[in-house]
């Protein structure tokens, strides 16, 4: 590349310095800028440098003089803060629904977005475990159709895969395609979900994205929009216990105090808890009624009890004394 032409793109190659080389900890002098420069055959005098940054601080990176040793230049303020890309990376490293390969691809371009010393810090303090990742290659392509249709007002068609014994996904329905108004992406427990209204039985359905695949948008426009317009999306997800579907009912329940954090997490903030004595309280929410939902019960023991409906009661029982029987416990 001619020498006058890189001339041209000095202050690119500045900006490229302050933004990978630099932080507090790691400055650089205006003799290390100009031997920076030099290495794409630039070369320039103090002065010249002083200017530039003068330049690049009005275009509105924030550039400090560090005096104290190590002094130098650096770029003081970024679009995320170390905190930040840390949460953004865990939340990638425990991301279910991708695979491994496109975790660490994530995770690599994170490591950009600030310099190269604390990138290296990332790195030393995030992985990406493997053996719970997701192994659907398509997945960012199901989610750029989705969110595609979703904005054009779409329906969209897809294959609906599950696990088999033989550890391999296979189509369910024998591969018939599913047709889904598609209303809302949703991520909940590591794992990412389509809500959205179910064109051949007309009710509101929930599709783990990792098990979509083959999406196309199809000409027809969505459906429900007079259910979704007001739509409790916090509300279905908090009542869908492992987001497993099931009939939706009102159940009246009775903990011990110290469940109130259990309750306020699975339910929300907003759930009404009434005090019975010293030491319970109740509350009430709309239930998807499933064994997943008993099983969170159960897993709380004697400190949760289901007080109405009736028909849930005798229904936790059934779902109680089932249980016990596969440990032989047959006399209860």
């Amino acid at each position: 590349m001619p020498k006058s032409f890189n001339q041209k793109l000095k202050i690119l190659y500045l900006m490229q310095a302050f933004m990978e080389r630099t932080d507090c900890e790691h400055p650089m002098s205006v003799p290390d800028l100009i031997l920076y420069l030099d290495g794409y055959g630039i070369s320039v005098e103090r002065k010249t440098v002083y200017e530039d940054i003068e330049t690049l601080r009005i275009f509105g990176m924030k550039i400090e003089n560090r005096r104290e040793k190590p002094s130098g230049y650096y770029l003081a303020d970024r679009d995320f803060s170390f905190p930040e890309l840390k949460i953004l990376m865990d939340a990638v490293q425990s991301s279910r629904f991708i695979t491994e390969r496109q975790s660490r691809e994530l995770v690599r371009k994170l490591e950009h977005l600030t310099s190269i010393s604390e990138a290296k810090r990332l790195q030393s303090q995030t992985s990406v475990l493997s053996g719970s990742k997701a192994v659907n290659r398509e997945i960012y392509d199901s989610i750029q159709k989705i969110c595609d249709a979703m904005a054009d007002n779409r329906q969209i068609c897809f294959n609906y895969y599950e696990w088999d014994f033989s550890r391999e996904l296979r189509p369910k329905r024998d591969g018939a395609r599913y047709r889904v108004s598609p209303w809302k992406m949703i991520w909940n427990n590591e794992n990412y979900y389509l809500i959205g209204l179910d064109e051949r039985n007309g009710i509101v359905k929930h599709y783990r994205v990792d098990k979509i695949m083959h999406v196309s948008i199809e000409s027809q426009k969505r459906n429900g929009e007079d259910i979704f317009r007001n739509f409790d999306f916090p509300k279905y997800v908090s009542g869908t216990f492992g987001m497993f579907g099931g009939k939706e009912q009102t159940v009246k329940m009775e903990f011990e105090n110290h469940f109130v954090g259990v309750v306020l997490d699975r339910f929300g903030q907003d759930v009404m808890l009434i005090p019975k004595d010293q030491e319970h309280f109740t509350m009430q929410a709309r239930i998807s009624i499933s064994p997943q939902f008993y099983g969170w019960l159960a897993g709380l023991g004697t400190g949760a009890v289901i007080v109405s409906p009736e028909n849930i009661r005798r229904d936790y029982i059934s779902f109680l004394k089932k249980t016990l029987k596969n440990y032989g416990e047959n006399s209860i």
